[in-house]
């Protein structure tokens, strides 16, 4: 698991002892008179994350307690779970939905449809017109910060099987990575097309951009993205298609450190954490 700033993530080297991430639905039910039951759940339902760590080693902690602290600062922190299989919003990587803050292009050359009447309604992607370049890019925009945080040395994969099956024409799957300042590094693309981009963050990275670059105009169906951690370009030639699970900025809610029984170099970590949505 990697907990810090974009630019300054840490891997936490110990397992947690507990983690819990199961979704607030914050669901209200009313019941009527004859018995029937009418239920509630707000537009908004951002999730939130207990984990706790027995005998933490001491530099863990105190990348912990600086960010309980807010000594850099009050903004929120990113938190990359290794075993989310989609580090994408599950809406942005269905292609289902309101397309507003989801991605990114310039104006009047790339339109996108879709999610007006309801949140199950597909994505379509029209390509108005192109670039001096030959070329119209589309970008996956994260919700909160310049890009999707990474950490230099991270290996990432990246594919847009539901443009590819579609048939937009399209370059090769590609990403821009960012340093912490959001100045452009460089960018990474496969090696053929039709296929997942596995690709390593290079030095300084903070940020990576996932985007397609299509190379015609036309209407396609957005359909389905994924953006993981890790080399699963295997699985998804294969056919798997894994849902978005996000990596939502965070902030740190309640912090507990209590030094270990009999041992005081090592320390009992608590942390809650709640989704930052605006």
């Amino acid at each position: 698991m990697w907990i810090g700033r974009p630019g300054a993530l840490r891997q936490i080297a110990d397992g947690a002892k507990s983690f819990d991430r199961s979704p607030d639905l914050r669901v209200s039910e009313f019941v009527s008179l004859e018995g029937g039951v009418t239920t509630w759940a707000p537009p908004v339902r951002p999730r939130r994350l207990k984990l706790s760590w027995d005998a933490m080693q001491r530099a863990d902690v105190a990348h912990l307690d600086r960010l309980a602290r807010r000594i850099e600062g009050p903004g929120p922190i990113a938190v990359l779970d290794p075993l989310a299989r989609n580090l994408l919003a599950a809406d942005q990587a269905a292609g289902l939905g309101p397309v507003g803050g989801k991605w990114a292009t310039s104006t009047g050359v790339i339109t996108l449809y879709g999610g007006s009447t309801g949140s199950a309604v597909p994505n379509t992607v029209s390509v108005d017109a192109l670039h001096t370049t030959g070329l119209a890019e589309l970008v996956w925009r994260h919700p909160v910060f310049y890009g999707v945080p990474v950490t230099p040395g991270q290996t990432w994969t990246w594919w847009t099987p539901g443009l590819v099956a579609s048939g937009a024409p399209m370059l090769s799957a590609r990403v821009a990575w960012y340093d912490a300042g959001r100045k452009w590094i460089s960018a990474s693309a496969a090696g053929a097309l039709g296929t997942p981009l596995v690709a390593v963050a290079p030095a300084n990275a903070a940020y990576v951009w996932p985007h397609v670059a299509f190379t015609a105009k036309g209407v396609w169906d957005l359909g389905t993205s994924v953006l993981a951690l890790g080399d699963v370009s295997e699985a998804l030639m294969a056919g798997d298609r894994p849902m978005g699970d996000g990596c939502p900025a965070m902030s740190i809610t309640r912090y507990s450190e209590q030094a270990t029984p009999g041992d005081g170099a090592f320390r009992n970590v608590g942390m809650e954490l709640v989704e930052v949505t605006g």
